[in-house]
C-alpha cells in the first residue's frame, strides 16, 4: 500500500509517500480500504516534534473507508461495512486497521468525506458545549477560529443549544461563513490593532460590559491573554488547542484577577472514555448531519500525495472547515 511517512521531527517536507506492506488486522481490528483521511493540527505536532513520537511513523489518525477485512474477535462489524474513525494512527495510507471498539459505523446518507471530517472535529465539538460547558439558551459565548473546521461545528451547535456566539476570524471570507453556522457578531481579529487589549473591548462592548460566559480558544498563545480578558465573572476559558503555539505557564492567581474564572484543558480521550459514550456522541452527530441540521463543510481536499501541501495549508490558517487526503 502507499503511505504518508513523517521520517523525523520537522516541516512538512519530512513528509514522504512511502510503499509499506499491507497491514493486517489483529483479533479485536478492523482492516479499512481508506475512502478519505482527516487533516488535523495534531498531525502537525506530531510531525514537528511538539508531541513526542517515533520517527518514521505513518502520520494521521483520522478517516473513513470501507472495512476490507476483519480480526477473529470482531462481532460487530463485518466486511464492507462503512466505517469512520478519529484514533487509528497510520491513518494517511491506502489501508488502516482500526481497533472495533473505536470504530462508528457511518450510517446510510452519510457520505465518506462527510465521515472522515466529522468524527475528530465533530465529537470534539460535541463535548466542549455538552460536557466541558454545557452552552445553555441565554449564554454568550466566544467562539475563536469559527471558520475552522472545529469553529464552523460548535458554532452549529452552540447556537443550536441557544447561544448567541460572537464569533473571531482572519477576513471577509471566513466572517461569511461563521455567520451562515450562526454567529450573531463577527470580530476580525486581524483589523484589531492589539489583539490582547482591543478583542476584550470589543467583546464587552458587546455584551453591556459583562464579557462572556465561556470562551472556546483553539488558538492558544496569540489569543489567550485576550480570551481571559473577555471573560463574564465566573466565566469558563476552554483551551482546546495550540494552533498558534503553547500557552506559557499560567499564574493561578490569574485566574483570580479575572473574576473568580475557571481555565480548563480538555483533550478528547477523556470525553469518549467509554464505547457508550464514543458511540452517543457519533449518533448525536451523524443524526443531525442526516436531517439536515449540521452542515460538514469540507474546505478542501488533497491526494494523498500531496500531504505536505495539506500541512501547509492548516498551519497557514488560511484553510476553512475540514481539510482531506483523498489516498
Amino acid at each position: 500500500m502507499r503511505a504518508i511517512r513523517a521520517t523525523a521531527a520537522g516541516g512538512p517536507d519530512v513528509l514522504e509517500l512511502t510503499e509499506l506492506p499491507d497491514p493486517e488486522p489483529a483479533a479485536d481490528e478492523v482492516l479499512v480500504r481508506v475512502a478519505a483521511a482527516g487533516v488535523n493540527f495534531i498531525d502537525t505536532y506530531r510531525r514537528s516534534g511538539a508531541y513526542r513520537m517515533p520517527f518514521p511513523h505513518v502520520v494521521g489518525s483520522e478517516g473513513a473507508g470501507e472495512v476490507v477485512a476483519i480480526g477473529d474477535d470482531v462481532t460487530e462489524i463485518a466486511v464492507g461495512d462503512r466505517v469512520a474513525w478519529s484514533s487509528a494512527p497510520g491513518s494517511y495510507a491506502e489501508l488502516v486497521t482500526v481497533r472495533e471498539s473505536k470504530a462508528l459505523l457511518v450510517p446510510e446518507g452519510v457520505p465518506d468525506q462527510v465521515g472522515a471530517a466529522l468524527p475528530l472535529q465533530g465529537l470534539t465539538a460535541h463535548y466542549l458545549v455538552t460536557s466541558t460547558f454545557p452552552v445553555q439558551a441565554g449564554h454568550d459565548v466566544l467562539v475563536h477560529a469559527a471558520a475552522g473546521g472545529v469553529g464552523l461545528l460548535l458554532t452549529q451547535l452552540a447556537t443550536q443549544r441557544g447561544a448567541r456566539v460572537i464569533a473571531t476570524v482572519g477576513g471577509a471570507d471566513k466572517e461569511r461563513l461563521a455567520r451562515q453556522a450562526g454567529a450573531t457578531e463577527v470580530i476580525r481579529y486581524r483589523e484589531l490593532d492589539d489583539l490582547s487589549r482591543d478583542l476584550p473591548a470589543e467583546v464587552r462592548a458587546l455584551t453591556g460590559g459583562a464579557g462572556v460566559h465561556a470562551v472556546f480558544d483553539s488558538v492558544g498563545k496569540d489569543t489567550f491573554d485576550a480570551s481571559l480578558a473577555s471573560l463574564h465573572r465566573r466565566g469558563t476559558l476552554v483551551l482546546f488547542g495550540a494552533s498558534s503555539g503553547p500557552v506559557p505557564p499560567v499564574d493561578p492567581q490569574r485566574l483570580n484577577a479575572a473574576g473568580s474564572v475557571f481555565l480548563t484543558r480538555p483533550t478528547l480521550d477523556d470525553h469518549v472514555a467509554t464505547r457508550d459514550e464514543l458511540t452517543w456522541r457519533a449518533r448525536e452527530l451523524f443524526d443531525a448531519v442526516r436531517a439536515g441540521e449540521l452542515d460538514v463543510r469540507i474546505g478542501a481536499t488533497f491526494p494523498l500525495a500531496d500531504a505536505a501541501d495539506a500541512h501547509r495549508a492548516l498551519e497557514s490558517r488560511s484553510t476553512t472547515g475540514k481539510v482531506l487526503l483523498l489516498p
